[in-house]
């Protein structure tokens, strides 16, 4: 008996016990859309990190000051010699001061608004663009100039459209809107990316203080470490110690990030995968039942000349078919859930987040569900070989 005239046996004895072969199937069924929807949502969760991390900048480094108790000192102008210094692996960098206290713009006092003394290179770095007005420029840095550049929430919100020239305080001082950058979001909400407000550093920390942070643009991401290790080096010259400063890469928090994620969706996946063995049990019951059913058949196919291997050979074939069916089906349903979990996901979170497993999980699942109907129906396949057929021919 070939291959193909097994296969087709195995689909009749399939389709003529419909309902006892899907209840066979079903933990195969779930296990395989278990795995495919986690495996889905481990990938759109990446996705979601990957494009949260690029729009803050991977190709970024943050200097995080903390001189307090070392009798040496960073100054602007030493940061800038640093980056400039290493400019083959260094580009840009802007000082950063956070900005404590309200926003006032005329009566109304904003508490939620995020302000920050920046450079003139801040938005560049940072890939904003100017939808009004201008950038700050390297003259309001010098001249610590009372100006600042605000997002399209503050700029609809407040100035109905038309804030450049208007006037607002911080921190007690007045200072003029010079540029509104372009809608980062697609709907602009207070607290949200566009609520936010820049002004040159120099005056910002006339107001809050020093600076204690800078944000540093790499040559190429493709030299994080090395970047990372060039300008630890030129700080830990500056302070004799690695205790009064901190570098931090967003490449390296987005590679962290991810790696979290993949060990999280493989526990959970292989929890997914444990109904895939139960699945397989079921299967391997099943068919010791058949192999019990059809005795008979299998004593007057071994007196008719059938080798051993023949009939193991359709038994596994028979195994293999059933949860080969189950995988299939289980794709099917796995896909239907990622569009469902798409959907949900997405209206919850508020954000973009697409399920969507890939190809080789899918055919990973695929092959696992056929390869637990091999070894879980090789048992009952040799029990069927090793039947006498004188004894087999006599069953009842």
């Amino acid at each position: 008996m070939s291959i193909w005239e097994s296969f087709t046996l195995a689909v009749k004895n399939i389709v003529s016990s419909k309902t006892r072969t899907l209840l066979t199937m079903l933990g195969i069924i779930i296990g395989v859309a278990a795995v495919i929807v986690i495996v889905g949502l481990g990938n759109g969760l990446e996705g979601y990190i990957t494009d949260s991390f690029s729009a803050m900048g991977t190709d970024t480094l943050t200097v995080t000051v903390m001189s307090r108790g070392s009798t040496r000192t960073l100054s602007v102008d030493d940061m800038y010699a640093i980056v400039e210094e290493n400019s083959d692996y260094l580009d840009l960098c802007s000082p950063t001061v956070a900005m404590m206290g309200y926003v006032k713009i005329g009566a109304e006092t904003i508490s939620s608004t995020s302000c920050m003394g920046v450079s003139e290179d801040y938005l560049t770095i940072k890939h904003y663009d100017i939808a009004q007005g201008r950038n700050l420029q390297y003259s309001d840095i010098a001249l610590r100039s009372k100006v600042c550049v605000i997002g399209a929430y503050l700029n609809q919100a407040y100035f109905g459209g038309n804030a450049v020239g208007q006037t607002l305080r911080v921190g007690g001082q007045t200072l003029t809107v010079i540029g509104v950058m372009e809608q980062q979001e697609d709907s602009m909400d207070e607290g949200g990316a566009d609520d936010c407000l820049y002004l040159p550093y120099s005056t910002a920390s006339r107001i809050s203080g020093e600076v204690s942070s800078y944000t540093v643009t790499m040559q190429s991401e493709d030299q994080i470490t090395a970047s990372v290790e060039v300008l630890e080096n030129a700080l830990y010259q500056v302070f004799a110690s690695d205790d009064y400063y901190t570098v931090t890469s967003m490449a390296e928090m987005l590679e962290t990030m991810t790696d979290m994620v993949d060990i999280l969706v493989y526990v959970l996946a292989g929890i997914a995968a444990i109904s895939l063995v139960v699945g397989g049990i079921g299967i391997m019951n099943i068919m010791l039942v058949s192999v019990t059913e059809r005795t008979r058949e299998i004593g007057i196919r071994k007196s008719l000349g059938a080798k051993e291997r023949y009939i193991m050979e359709q038994f596994v074939i028979e195994a293999a078919t059933t949860s080969a069916l189950g995988g299939i089906l289980g794709i099917v349903l796995g896909d239907g859930l990622c569009v469902i979990a798409s959907r949900v996901v997405t209206s919850v979170m508020e954000a973009t987040l697409t399920v969507s497993p890939t190809i080789g999980a899918v055919l990973l699942a695929f092959g696992i569900s056929v390869g637990i109907g091999v070894l879980f129906g090789y048992l009952p396949a040799k029990k069927a070989a090793a039947l006498n057929p004188i004894d087999a021919l006599h069953y009842d």
